[in-house]
């Protein structure tokens, strides 16, 4: 039942969050691009990222309407990059909450507690998305910003402008590798990380170079063969030519098979098969 536990070859899951201003995507590509020059970025913020493609090599794709389904959409289009940036986690969490509210009214006369019923699984929906997609992530939240006063060393007074809370679901935090806080100033601080090199520190503008120390953590320890073998997997299902082909691929890996994910494309193959056997005896 129990095994030495041993360190795996990973994928990185990012998250980096900050007030307006302080460099969330600028910094988003740049350690990406410590780590890799196959990168993607999903754009919320209506191309903004664009602007940067003079400075940075990576392929866009714009998101209009951020919806929960519009995201996982694109974060499964993206499967064959090595760092996807998703710019920004924070338009699908207010989306959500309109879709709530929209649902509270038809359904629940205004009880948006009883609409969540319907809003939780979309939002874990977007959660396993990022979970599951075979390469590295990293996403940026927007926070609330507020101005606080700050007396100096000389006895005067400033206005200082910081960031609070991520504008993401509650418990968001928990699905990440690492949290990066960025302030007005560019400087990072590292609230979470489980490679325990970086915990409580402060970097300065994180760039190229700390992406690139990521990658030599992320690529130590054996190599998991997983991931790749369920994509193969994959694929074998959506090439399976009838059902007994499909029953088979399933008995002879379900120990890799019997998760929800793969469970419901193996149901979605198997559906279709037996419609086209349908339309093959009408």
């Amino acid at each position: 039942m129990f095994v030495k536990a041993t360190k795996k070859q990973a994928k990185l899951r990012l998250a980096i969050f900050g007030p307006s201003g302080s460099g969330k995507t600028f910094s988003a590509l740049r350690i990406a691009q410590g780590m890799s020059d196959k990168i993607a970025l999903i754009d919320t913020e209506r191309g903004s990222a664009s602007k940067y493609a003079d400075r940075f090599n990576f392929d866009t794709a714009n998101i209009e309407e951020a919806t929960i389904d519009n995201y996982v959409n694109v974060i499964n289009g993206a499967v064959g990059y090595e760092v996807l940036i998703i710019d920004s986690l924070s338009h699908g969490w207010h989306e959500l909450l309109q879709e709530v509210e929209r649902i509270a009214k038809a359904k629940y006369r205004g009880n948006t507690w009883s609409a969540w019923s319907e809003g939780t699984p979309l939002q874990r929906k977007l959660v396993d998305a990022i979970l599951d997609f075979p390469g590295h992530i990293i996403a940026t939240m927007r926070t609330k910003t507020e101005w606080l006063v700050e007396t100096t060393d000389g006895g005067k007074t400033k206005p200082v402008r910081v960031g609070l809370s991520p504008e993401q679901g509650k418990g968001i935090e928990y699905e990440f590798d690492m949290l990066l806080e960025l302030t007005p100033e560019h400087f990072a601080n590292i609230i979470k990380d489980r490679t325990g090199k970086y915990q409580d520190s402060t970097i300065e503008k994180p760039g190229e170079e700390f992406g690139k120390e990521l990658m030599n953590w992320l690529g130590s320890g054996e190599v998991d063969q997983t991931a790749d073998k369920l994509e193969e997997l994959r694929l074998a299902i959506e090439k399976a030519e009838s059902v007994g082909h499909l029953e088979n691929i399933w008995k002879d890996n379900i120990d890799l098979l019997n998760n929800p994910k793969m469970i419901k494309i193996v149901t979605a193959r198997k559906k279709e098969l037996q419609k086209q056997v349908e339309l093959e005896l009408s």
